[in-house]
C-alpha cells in the first residue's frame, strides 16, 4: 500500500474515498458512528443479549431500565445508508465517524456508505479506552502506538487501505490509566507528525477534560486541533467550560437529541438541547466560537429513526431552527456547522 507523503496531504481534507479539497466538506457532523460495536468484552460474552429492538419497548431501553446489548451495535450497512439519505436531505454533506480501535471500525464498510450516499465520511483511527483493547497493547510502546496511527493516516488503517482523515476518539476514564497515558501520547506524536487533528473521549469526571487538555498541550499538541468531546456529560459549570476553552481546546457539545435528564452511565443530570445551546452561548460570548464543535454521537439503535430516535438528520432538522429561534445568527450557525469542521478536518 501507498504511503501519503505530508507534503501530498497538507491543506486536504481526507474521506474514506480519498483526499478532497475542505470547501467540499459542507454542513458537517463532527462525532457519529454509523457501523459499531459499542458492546464491553464482558457484554459481548453474555449469551443473552436482550430483546429485540421494537416501538414498544425503544423507550424503556433508552431510559437504561432494559438489558439489550444489541441496542449497542449496527452492522448492517443497508440501515445505515438509509440514516445517512436522512441527514443528506436534511442537509448533512459530511461525517466524522470515530469508531476507533476497540469499537469495531469497518472501513470497508464506510467506503460502501459513501459510495451509496454521496455523503464525505471522514474516518478516525487510535484506540479507544482501557477495557475495549487487546491484551497485547499493554506491552506497547508510545512510539508503537504512535507509529501505527501515523499508518492509519497515511497508509491504511485496520488491514485495509482506507485512510483515516482524524485521529480519536482516544479513550480515557477517571482515573486515567496508564496504557490510555501512552496511547494519547502516541497520539499526540501522530498528529505532530501527519497534521491531523485529534479527537478525545475524556473520563466522566468534571475535571478531566481539563487534565487532558493540559496534559496534551504539555507534550507539544497545538491545542486548537485537540477536540474534547462528551462537554455536555461531563461538565456543568461555567467556571470550568470557560477555563477548558481558555486553554485552547475545542468544546464538542456531542449528544444533540439525548433530551431525557436520566444517564445511565453516571449520577448525573443530562442536560437537553436548549441547556446545550445555552452553554454553546456562554462560549460564543467569551469569544470561542472558533473552539466548538457540535453533534449527536450516535451509538444506540434506539436513537435511529428505524428504532424509534433521532437520527443524523436530528441537527439539521430540529436544533438548527432552534438555534435561530434563540437568536444565533446565520453567521454563527455557518461557523459551528462549516467553517469550524473545515479547519479541523484540513492537514496543516
Amino acid at each position: 500500500m501507498t504511503r501519503l507523503h505530508r507534503d501530498v496531504m497538507r491543506g486536504k481534507a481526507q474521506t474514506v474515498l480519498g483526499l478532497i479539497d475542505p470547501a467540499t466538506l459542507g454542513a458537517t457532523l463532527m462525532h457519529e458512528h454509523l457501523l459499531w460495536d459499542i458492546r464491553t468484552p464482558t457484554m459481548r460474552a453474555e449469551p443473552d443479549q436482550g430483546p429485540e429492538i421494537s416501538l414498544c419497548n425503544c423507550y424503556a431501553i433508552n431510559y437504561g431500565r432494559n438489558k439489550a446489548y444489541g441496542n449497542y451495535r449496527l452492522s448492517d450497512e443497508s440501515i445505515a445508508v438509509e440514516e445517512l439519505q436522512l441527514m443528506a436531505a436534511a442537509g448533512g454533506r459530511s461525517v466524522v465517524e470515530l469508531s476507533s480501535g476497540g469499537l469495531d471500525p469497518r472501513p470497508n464498510g464506510l467506503v460502501t456508505l459513501s459510495r451509496n450516499t454521496g455523503v464525505h465520511l471522514i474516518m478516525g483511527c487510535g484506540h479507544y479506552v482501557d477495557e475495549y483493547q487487546p491484551h497485547a497493547n499493554h506491552a506497547r510502546t508510545v512510539e508503537q502506538f504512535a507509529a501505527e496511527m501515523i499508518d492509519q493516516v497515511q497508509v491504511g488503517a485496520w488491514n485495509t487501505d482506507v485512510r483515516a482523515g482524524i485521529i480519536g476518539e482516544i479513550g480515557c476514564q477517571a482515573p486515567w490509566t496508564d496504557l490510555e497515558k501512552r496511547v494519547m501520547l502516541g497520539a499526540v506524536l501522530a498528529m505532530n507528525e501527519t497534521g491531523a487533528a485529534l479527537n478525545v473521549h475524556p473520563g466522566r469526571h468534571p475535571d478531566q477534560p481539563q487534565e487532558v487538555a493540559d496534559f496534551v498541550r504539555t507534550h507539544g499538541a497545538d491545542p486548537s486541533r485537540v477536540i474534547i468531546s462528551h462537554i455536555d456529560r461531563t461538565i456543568f459549570d461555567e467556571d470550568r467550560l470557560l477555563r477548558l476553552a481558555d486553554s485552547g481546546v475545542v468544546i464538542e457539545f456531542d449528544l444533540f437529541g439525548m433530551e431525557q435528564s436520566y444517564y445511565p452511565l453516571a449520577k448525573i443530570d443530562m442536560p437537553n438541547d436548549a441547556i446545550r445551546l445555552r452553554m454553546m452561548r456562554k462560549l460564543i460570548e467569551r469569544g470561542h466560537i472558533d473552539r466548538i464543535a457540535i453533534s449527536h454521537d450516535i451509538c444506540y439503535r434506539t436513537r435511529l429513526t428505524r428504532f424509534g430516535g433521532h437520527g443524523y438528520a436530528h441537527i439539521f432538522s430540529n436544533v438548527i431552527p432552534q438555534m435561530l429561534d434563540k437568536g444565533f445568527s446565520a453567521q454563527e450557525i455557518d461557523t459551528l456547522m462549516v467553517s469550524n469542521p473545515r479547519r479541523l478536518l484540513t492537514f496543516v
